[in-house]
């Protein structure tokens, strides 16, 4: 199968499947977020390679079971693609990358190359258009505007969308000093307006809201 591929589903609709090689952390990436990395096993050294020159991207997922390093670690089913936006090695061996968060996507089926770098055949989940932001989630917005300008261009970079449900939602949980499970649940919400409802509940509970 070639990197990116398109099929039909049952119901007509085009189904774009890709194979891709998957890189395990314990973290969560978000559409259209950004994650610094450190980058040091020669799997992923080679992976990265790739990666720029191809201009290809692979795929984050928050690991299930397993650890990042050593034998193949299992991840759970929902990821997100990742471009490199920015390298640099200032040590020999140990690559430092910012990588931007694409479309998510579900994996289908897994294999591991012989050294141990994890593929994937997924299918890219549908992008959401972007959705306006409800007038009764607009309480939301100050706290976003201050943690922007908190954390900085590096970690959430222009354009800004703060009319946007989908990217309010992303850039909201990607910050939050929540377990990385619960947000890979809220990664895996297909509906922006449950996920700022939740959201929302979870910030009033904490009194975090004006």
């Amino acid at each position: 199968m070639a990197w990116f591929d398109f099929l039909r589903s049952p119901f007509g609709k085009p189904v774009e499947k890709l194979e891709i090689p998957l890189f395990p952390l314990r973290t969560v990436l978000f559409p259209g977020g950004c994650q610094p990395l450190k980058v040091f096993e020669q799997r992923y050294l080679d992976m990265c390679a790739a990666s720029m020159k191809n201009g290809t991207p692979f795929g984050i997922c928050l690991i299930k079971s397993g650890s990042e390093t050593g034998e193949v670690a299992i991840p759970h089913a929902v990821g997100t693609l990742a471009s490199i936006s920015t390298w640099d090695m200032e040590q020999l061996g140990i690559l430092t990358i910012t990588v931007q968060g694409g479309r998510r996507f579900r994996i289908l089926e897994t294999h591991a190359t012989t050294d141990h770098l994890l593929m994937a055949t997924v299918e890219l989940l549908a992008d959401n258009e972007p959705q306006p932001l409800p007038a009764e989630r607009h309480r939301l917005v100050p706290l976003l505007r201050q943690i922007v300008n908190d954390v900085g261009a590096a970690r959430i970079p222009e354009p800004h969308h703060f009319d946007d449900a989908g990217w309010v939602g992303y850039r909201i949980t990607e910050v939050l000093p929540i377990q990385h499970l619960a947000k890979q649940k809220l990664l895996e919400l297909n509906d922006p307006i449950a996920r700022l409802e939740i959201l929302e509940r979870y910030l009033d509970q904490r009194k975090l809201l004006g």
